[in-house]
């Protein structure tokens, strides 16, 4: 993995420096990346108080953590991590604390997908990854569970605010279920169900809402193609009139406009929400401002 500087001062997921001062009265979270701190921000509202460990802007498949993230984490109270295989550090990392926070494993209990995109096994398109589909998030379903077990672990771990925890948690579900009925709806009648991805991020999503992905590159946005993927793809592109390919923000767009542009069709964001970008932070996004372009996105492909 690429390692990163380390800097002055981490930053929160969100965009933003968070003051690591333990707060008197709030439980102390350390969270990997941008949507489990959302969720710990959500739920733990005024009664908790949430550190990012990767910096705004940073793809969390080129992150490792340093030593001083150790003792961030050391100094917890909760520690919440994707698991899944996203953050392939975290055992060592873990051993490395010792007597450390809680851990949370926020995709605990969600049906995971294997590596291989249904594709490949029919032997027509798709990176050669192997593994389990870490991208659990990308889906509001499966995002349901995982706050689910962020608060659960609030709960567990603070049992004298339960009553703000319940009150978060039923306001942000609520939320996460009309999110999940316009995703329902918005794709239940499109005309086309494939979509081509730069990154095979969307498992979950496709799972969920009936779409099927080609993805140009494998699990790890540096998965890099096989010459024979990209030949592979442009003709499944030419042949089942995809006119969209899908690239992302925090990720090198090359592949896929070169794609587009050898088969002419256009090019889109899809955002896999593994974090989000200085722009984004300032014009105040968040996983539902986010997932909702991704809707209009794949409605105006796929129609």
């Amino acid at each position: 993995m690429m390692l990163l500087a380390a800097g002055s001062a981490l930053l929160a997921g969100c965009g933003g420096g968070k003051d690591q001062t333990h707060a008197e009265g709030k439980v102390s979270v350390v969270t990997t990346f941008y949507p489990l701190y959302f969720l710990a921000e959500r739920i733990g509202g005024d009664d908790a108080q949430a550190v990012n460990l990767i910096p705004t802007g940073v793809e969390p498949h080129d992150w490792s953590p340093k030593s001083r993230d150790l003792q961030t984490v050391s100094e917890a109270e909760l520690f919440i991590y994707n698991g899944a295989g996203l953050e392939g550090w975290v055992d060592d990392f873990l051993q490395g604390i010792g007597n450390g926070p809680k851990t949370v494993e926020a995709s605990q209990g969600i049906e995971l997908i294997s590596g291989n995109p249904e594709a490949d096994e029919e032997g027509e398109v798709g990176a050669d990854d192997r593994g389990v589909d870490p991208h659990t998030w990308v889906s509001p379903k499966s995002m349901m569970k995982m706050a689910s077990n962020v608060h659960d672990a609030f709960v567990a771990e603070d049992p004298a605010h339960q009553a703000d925890y319940d009150a978060n948690y039923s306001e942000l579900q609520s939320k996460l279920q009309e999110l999940d009925r316009q995703f329902a709806d918005g794709l239940a009648n499109v005309s086309r169900r494939d979509i081509v991805v730069s990154h095979q991020a969307f498992g979950y999503l496709c799972r969920d809402y009936g779409l099927k992905q080609v993805p140009i590159m494998g699990l790890s946005p540096d998965a890099e193609p096989r010459a024979q993927d990209l030949l592979n793809i442009a003709k499944f592109v030419k042949e089942n009139g995809v006119k969209t390919i899908f690239f992302e923000e925090l990720t090198s767009d090359q592949l896929a406009k070169t794609l587009a542009s050898e088969a002419n069709v256009g090019t889109d964001v899809l955002n896999p929400l593994e974090g989000l970008t200085p722009a984004e932070v300032k014009a105040g996004d968040d996983y539902f401002s986010i997932m909702q372009r991704n809707l209009q996105n794949l409605q105006k492909a796929l129609q």
